[in-house]
């Protein structure tokens, strides 16, 4: 990643596991946040989010400078998404994610496009607690796309628009932090 790292912060990746909010406090008694699977300093927090129904990787800092970096939309950075579809994706679908789709977000509408999206053979992932539903009579497809906004629900919202719903959501990569050789809840330093 081309920010410029400060030695007096600190900055960590995590794999966040499906169904854990990505925040320290529930905004609900029951639910599992951050602090419930790693321990950290008081003064980090996530850069960005990532939705409770989605894993994979999350940035942490106490560094206030890398939010706006990370995700100003003019700074175009890249995320790569690996994504289970039910369907199997066409490449009409695949098209038009690249072409540019309009989704609604609370009301409003937006322009959106995927810089890159490919078909995949299923990654090499940790089983998901609990697993995908499996039906028998309706495959499934994988499918990598990356893109440089972060508006709510975004992926989800992308795929719904070409009629392939999602079955599960990895981040897999930020820039050039990956997930590679991690396992949920694992926490690692990136500096």
């Amino acid at each position: 990643m081309d920010y410029p790292f400060k030695n007096e912060y600190q900055y960590y990746a995590i794999y966040k596991p499906y169904n854990v909010l990505s925040q320290f406090t529930p905004d609900h008694p029951g639910q599992i946040c951050l602090k419930d699977i790693i321990e950290v300093d008081k003064d980090i927090y996530p850069v960005g989010r990532l939705d409770k129904d989605s894993e994979g990787l999350l940035i942490l800092s106490n560094d206030p400078g890398l939010n706006s970096w990370l995700l100003n939309p003019k700074s175009e950075k890249s995320k790569i998404y690996w994504v289970q579809l039910e369907g199997d994706i066409t490449e009409e679908a695949i098209s038009e994610l690249i072409k540019g789709i309009e989704i609604r977000i609370k009301g409003k509408y937006h322009f959106v496009k995927a810089k890159e999206a490919n078909k995949i053979t299923e990654p090499h992932l940790p089983e998901r607690n609990p697993p995908i539903r499996y039906r028998a009579n309706i495959p499934t497809s994988w499918c990598s796309i990356q893109i440089s906004e972060g508006k709510n629900r975004q992926v989800r919202r992308m795929f719904a628009k070409v009629n392939f719903p999602v079955l599960r959501l990895v981040r897999a990569k930020i820039e050039d932090i990956t997930i590679a050789g991690m396992s949920p809840n694992e926490l690692k330093s990136i500096v």
